[in-house]
């Protein structure tokens, strides 16, 4: 089998259920982003040592991303049944990795940061800003086709983006990297005041 078909060339792809979709719909935009965030995972992994202790967790999300982009290329009213697994304890996921991070962690952090520090911290902050855009994506999918898009969807994303952040800060934490601080949180400038 080849991997072109030509069936895309007028700017419409297939989705489940036989329907083809536009390729600048908020469905395939959506699920777009979220294949840019999950290749920038596999980059962030290629980076690490094979051994290296985020390597299972990282495997995990990757699959769940797949699991993720899979129910969303399904429209509500698809009549082909979608059997992928669902991660819908995807969001628990996140705050257990996020919690386990943060008590290894030398301080909180007070502040927003500039991304960067080193590369793979960079990598991270390229992950969590391509999964805040899939989520807002998701949102207007949400509007669009509300019965398409399960809770647990928005919810790990939303999560996964805060997972990554907290990645980039643990990183720099373990390398000894100092973060570049921007602006002290709001909530933090008003107890100041």
């Amino acid at each position: 089998m080849k991997i072109y078909t030509r069936k895309g060339d007028k700017g419409t792809t297939g989705v489940f259920g036989g329907k083809r979709e536009r390729k600048d719909s908020a469905r395939i935009e959506c699920n777009g982003v979220l294949d840019e965030a999950n290749s920038t995972i596999g980059l962030l992994r290629a980076k690490l040592d094979a051994e290296h202790s985020w390597q299972p967790n990282l495997h995990r999300i990757q699959k769940d991303l797949m699991d993720m982009m899979s129910h969303l290329a399904r429209p509500s009213d698809s009549k082909k049944e979608n059997k992928n697994p669902k991660p819908i304890d995807g969001a628990e996921f996140c705050e257990q990795w996020i919690d386990e991070l943060e008590s290894k962690m030398s301080s909180p952090s007070d502040y927003f940061l500039l991304p960067g520090g080193n590369e793979i911290s960079a990598l991270c902050h390229v992950a969590r800003t391509q999964i805040r855009r899939g989520e807002r994506r998701l949102v207007t999918l949400m509007y669009e086709d509300p019965d398409c898009v399960e809770e647990y969807i928005a919810a790990y994303l939303n999560r996964l983006s805060d997972l990554f952040f907290i990645l980039a800060r643990a990183e720099m934490d373990q390398e000894g990297v100092a973060e570049e601080k921007w602006q002290l949180f709001l909530y933090k400038r008003k107890k100041k005041n």
